[in-house]
This record gives C-alpha cells, structure tokens and sequence, in this order.
C-alpha cells in the first residue's frame, strides 16, 4: 500500500503541484480513506519527501541509461537535454517551482543528490569527450562539470528567464550550443554541426 500510495500522490503531484494536492485528493484517488494513508506518513511533508525521493532515483535511473547507451559525448548531451525537458514545465505551478517554494529542505536535498549524479555523469562525458578529442584537452572538467548543472538550474529562474521572452525548450537548446561550443576542439564543432542538423531534420527528436 506505500508504494501504491506514493506512485498515485507523484502523479497527482506531477499533474497537480505540490501544494495544490491535499491528502484527501490522493484518499479519493486511491479509493481508501484518508487514515490509512496516515498509517504510512505521519503528515504530508512526510509523504511528499517519500515521493520526492522516489522521483529522484527515477531521475537517476533514466540519466544512468542515457550513459549506458555509450553515445558519442555530443550526442549524450542531447539525450540529456531532452531527458531533463520532460522533467520541467514552463510555469510557475511547475511541480518543481511548488516543492522549492514550499518545501525548500526537501527541494534542496534532492538538488544536492541530482548535483552529484549530474556531477558524475558530466564528468564521465567531459573525460570521454578529451579521449575522442571531441573535446579540448585544456578544459578544467570539474569546473565544466559543476558549471553545467548549475547552469541549467539557473534556467528554471523566471526572474532570469521570464516565460513571455524564454521557453524552457529554447533556453535548454540555447545553453547546449553555448556549453558545447566552449569546450569543442575543431573536430568536436563538425560533430556537433551533424548532430544539430540531425535534430533539425527530426524535430520529434528536438
């Protein structure tokens, strides 16, 4: 029944926000009262910690597979990209905007764990990068690392990056070609041309 409970409340909360689901939406939801799911979480801090947390393992999971894929380092970005794209909205009743808002300890933890495996994978698609000499060797990878994840965190900014001038699509195709043309050796532009034309001809892949 947890787990029952979590998966329905991380739809409703995805759907809904996090503030705007209460326990007895998510009771209605699953049929069962709302004591039960009491039971489980002494409060709803409580249970959106639980979902939060199981989001983020998705997160990584599906980040990880990206890597198991053992794409070129360019085309490892872009997967990237279009993974994390289907984990942000483009408004402010974002389930992200609500979970910082309201639940800033728990919105700050889980940056932390997305930073790491972030953190790690970039570092393995820097390091990759170097060795097909995509990538110029002179690069600080830890630095670029760090930069990359932060980076797209400031995108989610509105106050940076208000909805009526920026999409989220926009902006996360924007700092790819930004973040990639700073670290690309001349070989490393010719792919990122192909690549980039490539989502051109397929913008179902975009």
């Amino acid at each position: 029944m947890r787990t029952s409970i979590i998966n329905k409340s991380a739809e409703l909360f995805l759907t809904l926000g996090f503030k705007s689901v209460t326990m007895d939406d998510i009771a209605k939801e699953l049929g069962i009262s709302k004591k039960t799911i009491y039971q489980h979480f002494d409060n709803k801090t409580k249970l959106v910690e639980a979902v939060t947390w199981s989001l983020s393992e998705s997160f990584s999971n599906g980040i990880e597979a990206i890597v198991q894929e053992e794409l070129n380092p360019i085309a490892e970005i872009y997967q990237f990209k279009r993974f994390i794209l289907g984990h942000i909205k483009d408004d402010k009743s974002s389930p992200q905007y609500q979970l910082q808002k309201y639940y800033p300890k728990i919105y700050q933890a889980v940056k932390a764990k997305q930073s790491c495996v972030m953190d790690d994978c970039i570092n393995q698609n820097l390091e990759k990068g170097i060795a097909l000499k995509l990538y110029r060797d002179s690069i600080d990878v830890d630095f670029i690392s760090k930069m990359y994840f932060n980076s797209i965190i400031s995108l989610k900014d509105k106050g940076l990056f208000p909805l009526k001038r920026f999409s989220m699509n926009m902006l996360m195709e924007q700092f790819i070609e930004y973040h990639l043309r700073g670290i690309c050796t001349p070989l490393g532009i010719e792919v990122l041309a192909n690549q980039s034309q490539s989502t051109k001809n397929h913008p179902i892949l975009n």
